[in-house]
């Protein structure tokens, strides 16, 4: 499991361990939290076609889909 601080999630760098659509390399744009100041999703883009998905922060702990830092 990958070890996540969820307060230094901005502009953090992941890497897809399954890429789909050549779309490997990730950057964290955004932090959602709610009014307590809980971190709540992110905003995963794409840097490569610069698309953007919000998910849940806890996904990117799952090391069989997500790597820390671009590989």
């Amino acid at each position: 499991m990958n070890r996540i601080n969820p307060a230094k999630l901005l502009l953090s760098k992941w890497t897809a361990a399954h890429p789909r659509h050549k779309e490997k390399h990730f950057m964290v744009t955004e932090v959602f939290r709610d009014e307590e100041g809980t971190v709540l999703d992110i905003e995963l883009q794409a840097i490569l076609t610069g698309r953007a998905e919000r998910l849940p922060w806890q996904t990117l702990k799952n090391p069989v889909d997500w790597q820390i830092g671009w590989k």
